[in-house]
């Protein structure tokens, strides 16, 4: 018997009708996964292009119909540095975007929002907001920032136009993209007073930086910082110092004001940026890691702001192996007076530097890796554990030892992100489930797991993430050189 049109509508199922949501700006379109919801390239800010380059995030221009946010969006402007080729090529000076990922839309869920690592001149969002932290009843949200000569350029003109403030307008879109989830994030299942901004080297020093300063004040409940921290051991550095890096530029391509900048084009700017240096560094990599005290978003040191910044739980650490000397075996003088200025010679002596090189240790490295490790990751993370646990906010600080592969090999600088946000075990450890209470609660503590102990006044802890599993321990890490570099 011949079945009916009717019938045959009655029993085909109905195609499933794509996620929106309204949010600043119009309404968008996501897809829905079997685990999430996944919302990607939602603009959380005009495009900082034409007049609005290098000026603070604008208010996002609001669209007609319905927004698609599936796909990737295109990285920040960027030079090609070999590892970030994909970001390179597709990348775009209208960058101003962020992804959302949530295991529904209703509900009132904690929300982790990724800051993406790179010297703050390079990376992407990239697919973070599709790891695995995502179906542990979290909305992750990833952001872009503007990068490189386009986020962190200070320069006199531009000062001229913003009350002699230049410099951090990197910093200026994460503020901004804070404001977008405090407003937009209830919309998507997160809870907007249940924010943790996290993030790893650039990222992190980032995540950092906003702790102190006042602009992100009441826009997240705690942090966490996975290998950086402000200026990650170097130097402040003044505005009218930072100026020179803009008088550089102005020579470089014969700009005489903010409008001939403003009208440069993005490669032009581009391979100026491979050019710009700073005097006091031994490797230019590190140009847009050196902080820059704008007077907008960081109107004063660091140390200074966190004596009146709020209190609020972090989570910070480092690897035992992060990375090699900036500027190789030749710039290792300059590296050490640099790191630890008054107190260089001793740093000499401890590191035994009349000496010839020993033998690499099978965790800790060559000896430049270990002045590497110890100047910009290891004592500056313990330094700024010991001044906010001085000042009473409650903090975590760890140490982390496990190969990029889960071999037996050294680790480096970023392999631990796989760990905590795609659960790759540390032994019969899931760092992941102490990041997850973390933001959830607040404290990264819980059933079934070692205890991590606060560090406090005077009593610093620490906690092991290795082969073995976690190992908690007591007291600073390599105390005798940390001493040597001092504050923040």
């Amino acid at each position: 018997m011949a079945t009916s049109a009717t019938a045959q509508e009655a029993t085909t199922p109905a195609a499933p009708i794509s996620p929106r949501v309204s949010v600043s700006g119009g309404i968008v379109e996501g897809r829905a996964a079997p685990d999430r919801t996944v919302f990607r390239g939602i603009p959380f800010a005009a495009p900082p292009i034409a007049a609005n380059r290098w000026r603070e995030p604008q208010p996002v221009v609001e669209w007609t119909g319905i927004r698609a946010t599936t796909a990737r969006a295109p990285a920040c402007l960027q030079n090609d540095y070999g590892w970030n080729r994909a970001d390179h090529v597709f990348a775009s000076e209208d960058c101003l975007t962020l992804d959302v990922a949530t295991p529904a839309l209703t509900g009132k869920r904690p929300v982790i929002v990724w800051i993406h690592g790179g010297s703050n001149r390079a990376g992407s969002a990239g697919d973070m907001a599709l790891s695995s932290i995502g179906k542990r009843g979290v909305v992750v949200v990833a952001i872009q920032y503007r990068l490189g000569i386009f986020g962190f350029l200070p320069h006199r003109a531009l000062a001229g136009e913003a009350g002699g403030n230049s410099g951090n307008y990197g910093l200026m879109d994460q503020i901004a993209a804070l404001r977008w989830v405090r407003d937009n994030i209830a919309k998507f299942g997160g809870d907007p007073d249940n924010v943790t901004i996290a993030g790893e080297s650039a990222g992190s020093q980032d995540v950092s930086l906003l702790l102190a300063s006042p602009l992100a004040r009441g826009l997240f409940a705690r942090a966490a910082m996975e290998s950086g921290t402000p200026g990650f051991g170097l130097p402040w550095r003044p505005l009218k110092e930072a100026f020179r890096i803009g008088d550089q530029l102005d020579v470089l391509l014969g700009t005489r004001g903010s409008a001939s900048l403003r009208t440069a084009s993005p490669a032009a700017l581009l391979a100026a940026d491979l050019k710009l240096h700073d005097a006091k560094l031994t490797a230019d990599d590190y140009l847009y890691l050196r902080t820059t005290i704008d007077g907008a978003v960081l109107p004063d040191t660091p140390e200074r702001l966190f004596v009146t910044a709020p209190r609020r739980p972090v989570i910070l650490g480092s690897n035992v192996l992060e990375l090699d000397l900036p500027g190789g075996r030749p710039a290792r003088d300059g590296f050490v007076d640099l790191s630890f200025g008054a107190n260089a010679e001793g740093a000499r002596t401890w590191y035994r530097l009349d000496e010839a090189d020993p033998l690499p240790h099978p965790r800790l490295g060559t000896r430049d890796q270990q002045i590497a490790t110890d100047a910009t990751f290891r004592c500056p993370a313990g330094a700024l554990a010991n001044l906010l646990a001085t000042r009473n906010w409650p903090v975590w600080r760890y140490e982390f030892d496990m190969a990029r592969d889960g071999g037996a090999g050294q680790t480096t600088h970023a392999a631990e992100i796989d760990y905590i946000f795609n659960d790759r075990r540390v032994g019969p450890v899931s760092m992941q489930d102490y990041w997850v209470a973390f933001a959830t609660t607040g404290d990264p503590n819980g059933d079934g797991r070692p205890a991590w102990a606060r560090s406090a006044r005077g009593k610093p802890a620490n906690i092991l993430f290795d082969a073995r599993g976690a190992t908690p321990r007591e007291g600073d890490i390599r105390p005798e050189i940390c001493r040597l570099q001092g504050s923040l």
